[in-house]
């Protein structure tokens, strides 16, 4: 950590609770100063993370997003407002940050990272802090770190739940020693299908701003080797012990990850399935067909809560847990539409079908969000 040695009047006076601190003080505000994060995704995690390590007085903050500001982002991304709905998410931030604190530096990198980019993104940051809310990007990161030897602050949030590590090669486990592989695509919900209550991810997000600072200080007990578990309904935190697995392909005795490499993104529109596999349907396709009156029977497989948000004309609600009790309800011979979300629960429901002998069901691709998209812009999104 190089750069200034001193701290200017008005930064005295901005950090004066810090430097009143005996484990902070002058020569911990100096550390800030002189110290640089990076933020892989600056929402629902990274944005009250950024906020706090804007307002410390981290010197350097580097801003990781491809996204927009979105309407429904800001039920829990309160780095923005409604006035940034439509811009890029790293422009918005940058400009709440540097309101906030203009005495600190911000680096945007306004792409997605990938293997291809990740190292070069990483290189001269100190800590990396991970916001994102996938696990392709969590998998990357904590590889990227362990190759660069850089300390990845790690939060994950679901519904009314939470966690929270430091993960850091050679002195503790990585995220592979937790789980050695990502899950299989539609194994677990995905970001906008399984909710999350507002305030979960200010909370993870605090605690791992909280870590990086920590680790900058080179003060207290950073959360190495612990996985923090928060329940907000029962306002409980647990601690569990985490072991390096010797075993680990990134970190063990003998790894085999000595490269990146890129991995599908869990949240986004699953590619269409091959058509000898599971036969579908892309919404213009369905549109064009029901505005000849050619209309298949329409399956959709979400939750009640998501049914009542948006659904189709005509759709039928059967969540795909309760699938396998409903179908004797269903005519084998009708040509069946699955639809979900985003595609991926209606491809695993329509392959289902078929194999139970319902010969005519197709899988809708992008589902409701590309109806959304595509077809009608007044259906509401989430």
């Amino acid at each position: 950590m190089n750069g200034p040695s001193r701290l200017n009047p008005s930064e005295t006076r901005r950090y004066a609770r810090h430097l009143v601190l005996p484990e902070v003080g002058l020569a911990g505000q100096l550390r800030l100063k002189e110290a640089s994060v990076l933020i892989v995704g600056v929402g629902g995690l990274g944005a009250p993370a950024a906020l706090y390590l804007a307002a410390a007085g981290v010197g350097r903050l580097g801003l990781v997003d491809f996204d927009a500001v979105d309407l429904g982002n800001l039920q829990r991304q309160v780095l923005y407002t409604t006035g940034d709905v439509g811009r890029a998410k790293v422009d918005a931030a940058r400009e709440r940050l540097t309101g906030l604190n203009p005495e600190i530096a911000i680096t945007t990198f306004p792409v997605r990272i990938t293997a291809g980019n990740a190292l070069d993104i990483l290189r001269g940051f100190d800590v990396v802090l991970d916001g994102s809310d996938n696990f392709p990007t969590r998998y990357l990161v904590n590889d990227a770190c362990a190759l660069g030897g850089l300390p990845y602050v790690y939060g994950s949030v679901y519904r009314f739940e939470g966690q929270a590590s430091v993960f850091w090669k050679g002195r503790g486990p990585c995220y592979r020693c937790l789980h050695p592989s990502p899950p299989q695509r539609g194994e677990v919900p995905n970001c906008a299908e399984g909710g999350v209550l507002g305030v979960v991810p200010g909370v993870i997000g605090s605690i791992q701003a909280a870590e990086t600072l920590k680790i900058l200080l080179d003060s207290g007990t950073p959360l190495i080797g612990r996985l923090l578990l928060y329940d907000a309904l029962t306002a409980t935190f647990r601690t569990m012990t985490l072991a390096r697995d010797p075993a680990c392909a990134l970190c063990g005795d003998h790894p085999t990850i000595t490269t990146l490499s890129g991995l599908d993104d869990a949240c986004a529109a699953p590619e269409p399935p091959a058509r000898e596999q599971t036969p579908h349907v892309t919404v213009a396709e369905l549109h064009a067909r029901c505005a000849r009156g050619d209309r298949p029977f329409l399956l959709d497989v979400r939750t009640p809560e998501e049914w009542a948000i948006c659904r189709l004309d005509g759709a039928r609600l059967i969540p795909l847990q309760t699938l396998p009790a409903h179908l004797v309800e269903l005519d084998k011979n009708a040509e069946i539409v699955v639809y979900c979300h985003v595609g991926a629960r209606s491809a695993m429901a329509a392959a289902f079908l078929r194999r139970e002998g319902f010969a005519r069901a197709r899988n809708l691709v992008g589902g409701v969000a590309a109806w959304a998209a595509e077809i009608d812009p007044a259906m509401p999104r989430y």
